[in-house]
């Protein structure tokens, strides 16, 4: 069936003069920099009524807006990449989309249709499409968002939610491989809690621990379970790998407590085409500690929308380092970042359909 806000017609209001003159992309910092436009449209009462996209800017907020109190507040993060004959190319929208509509659900929001979603996108990057850079290592990331409206002071369900899209160009997120550290004193999600969802409190909760983890001299945090911190949960912005003895291990969505990443899931889906043993199971730090410390890892690696692939040179726990080997370029964390960024360019042939050009 089609989805009949797919063929929808958003008003628009343009710029009178684009800031892209003004773009430094040699300097440019991951988020720091926004396109001319951006797309909003509204939820009223059972409703999405207003689409527009118009030029980028503050919106104006009630002091009571529930969001703000409450925390109603979910996101998504996706690239546009410009393939080798200058073509803009998205990787896994729809994914994406059905990953939003799930937070959606999981924080009692309105999910927002699919055609709406992929429609609001397509418009704006087509309109905004010279903000798409053509140099190799940089793309436009995508950040469709949607948060409570209604102007009251109370914990129920909001009846108004806007839901909107802004665009920046940005460079590659992680330069190099980094070092994490598994703590034991925070917790980032337990099992029935939003672990699962791209909730805005989730990153908000993990901004002191990894204030914490940078001062000691670490990357990332390494998030153990809320049971036991244990088993290994994920890194920071990115989903964790280890490759043990030849065979990848990644840690199981099972309870809930984990983002299902759309990198992760394309690198397992690779990993199974390439005939690569790959484990989805409980993984705690002490048999990771176990398997450094017998020489049995051969290189461990994150993956997210920002990263790609990630390298991890090295672990800390319990006040300890351990070492990890860097894989080279004939290492699976290697030929993974090469198809997935060629995949991603739309420049390389896959057989999955992962990736669709700017209509």
């Amino acid at each position: 069936m089609t989805d009949i806000h797919s063929n929808i017609t958003i008003p628009t209001t343009k710029v009178k003069e684009s800031s892209l003159t003004q773009l430094d992309l040699a300097n440019i910092k991951f988020g720091h920099a926004f396109t001319d436009h951006m797309f909003v449209v509204d939820y009223d009462n059972g409703e999405w009524i207003n689409p527009q996209i118009r030029p980028f800017g503050p919106i104006q907020m009630h002091p009571a807006t529930s969001s703000i109190h409450y925390g109603q507040s979910i996101f998504e993060g996706m690239k546009a990449h410009r393939n080798n004959e200058g073509e803009i190319v998205f990787f896994r929208m729809n994914d994406h989309a059905a990953r939003f509509c799930y937070s959606a659900k999981r924080m009692a929001m309105p999910e927002i249709p699919k055609g709406l979603f992929r429609k609001g996108i397509m418009e704006l990057v087509k309109l905004d499409q010279a903000w798409v850079p053509q140099e190799k290592g940089y793309s436009l990331y995508i950040r469709p968002y949607m948060f409570a409206t209604d102007e009251f002071i109370g914990i129920r369900r909001s009846s108004h939610y806007k839901f909107m899209v802004i665009l920046s160009p940005v460079a590659g997120y992680y330069s190099g491989a980094v070092e994490v550290y598994a703590s034991t004193k925070y917790t980032r999600a337990a099992p029935g809690g939003t672990g699962m969802a791209k909730v805005a409190g989730n990153y908000a909760a993990a901004i002191l621990p990894a204030e914490e983890i940078k001062d000691n001299g670490y990357d990332q945090i390494l998030w153990l379970d809320g049971r036991n911190h244990t088993n290994l949960q994920e890194i920071g912005t990115m989903n964790v790998f280890a490759v043990i003895n030849g065979e990848v291990h990644t840690p199981s969505l099972f309870e809930g407590t984990i983002l299902p990443g759309i990198t992760r899931d394309s690198v397992i889906q690779l990993l199974k085409k390439w005939d690569i043993p790959v484990h989805e199971r409980e993984i705690s730090i002490h048999e990771l500690i176990e398997a450094q410390q017998k020489g049995h890892i051969d290189e461990m690696f994150g993956s997210g929308t920002a990263a790609t692939i990630s390298p991890i040179k090295g672990f800390g726990y319990d006040d300890r380092h351990y070492e990890v080997t860097l894989g080279d370029d004939n290492s699976i964390s290697a030929k993974l970042k090469k198809i997935l960024q060629e995949i991603k360019q739309g420049n390389a042939t896959e057989s999955f359909g992962w990736v669709e050009k700017l209509a």
